[in-house]
């Protein structure tokens, strides 16, 4: 756990109101053989009205890892557009562990299967390496997985070592970004395997979750994953472009335990601040994936 059992406490009459009231159902994980049709349903997320430039009580933001020092450092080393932009939440709710089935292939998540109004914030490959990254992690103070390509971020690992320092948290996803479902099983092994290796090499902490490139997977690929000492593969149900939020399934909220998904792109920028913000409005908090994995 990223947050001590203190903040948690501190939280938890803030909390109390919103997490009794809960309606959303937890349904069984979701898995699927590709990444469900981009673009089904898109909204513009814009700010927050109950926004505040990203501090909590007595201006210290409360559900990351960041000290309040760092926080308002980089608060005030951003534009203040974009610093104005930058919502609050509260803590998550303690996280509980899903069960992963048993056998030899791991389980693939869409959703994490939660009454929690929680959601997940998830970042892929690694290309675009945007100056302003490490100060909106910092000014946001959220949980962040990042599932990154080897390929991707060997020119500069240590970009990536720096968003670490923030809290975030770097998992698998394959050395070179090819469709897995083209690959033989070793073929998928040596993807799998070879990225958790190597990430873990550069960053210290071999990863445990597994993103599969473009969504697309197979039976082989989930027995490569589980093989290669990874304990779930996930998917998504929203996905982020040009500031824009995709829904996946012809809904226009984010529902409790959904994956949200973005890229290292040249609008990264716009893409995070869309995704705190399309959370923030639909009353969820973000929360840290490897949390709720046994």
């Amino acid at each position: 756990m990223n947050r001590s059992k203190l903040s948690r406490l501190v939280a938890a009459g803030a909390l109390l109101a919103l997490v009794a009231g809960c309606n959303d159902s937890a349904g069984p994980a979701a898995s699927a053989t590709t990444a469900p049709a981009a673009g089904s349903t898109t909204v513009a997320a814009t700010p927050s009205a109950s926004a505040s430039g990203g501090t909590g009580v007595a201006g210290v933001p409360v559900n990351g890892t960041q000290t309040p020092e760092s926080v308002s450092a980089a608060l005030a080393a951003l534009p203040a557009d974009i610093r104005a932009r930058i919502p609050q939440f509260p803590a998550a709710p303690a996280p509980f562990k899903v069960e992963l089935p048993a056998g030899d292939k791991a389980v693939n998540f869409q959703r994490i299967p939660t009454t929690h109004r929680v959601a997940f914030i998830t970042i892929d490959d690694g290309w675009t390496k945007d100056p302003m990254a490490m100060k909106l992690f910092q000014a946001a103070n959220v949980p962040i997985t990042l599932f990154l390509e080897v390929d991707a971020v060997k020119v500069n690992p240590a970009y990536f070592t720096e968003l670490q320092s923030t809290g975030a948290v770097i998992e698998n996803h394959t050395l070179t970004h090819p469709n897995l479902t083209h690959l033989s099983y070793e073929g998928q092994k040596h993807q799998i395997c070879g990225a958790a290796d190597e990430l873990g090499k550069l960053y210290g902490r071999r990863p445990v979750l597994f993103r599969p490139p473009g969504g697309a997977f197979n039976g082989n690929t989930l027995r490569a994953v589980k093989e290669c000492g990874m304990k779930a593969s996930f998917t998504w149900r929203e996905t982020t472009d040009k500031g824009i939020i995709r829904f996946q399934d012809g809904r226009r909220h984010i529902a409790s335990g959904d994956i949200i998904l973005m890229h290292f792109r040249p609008a990264f920028v716009e893409d995070f601040l869309a995704v705190l913000n399309v959370i923030k409005k639909d009353n969820m908090t973000p929360a840290l994936l490897d949390d709720y994995i046994p």
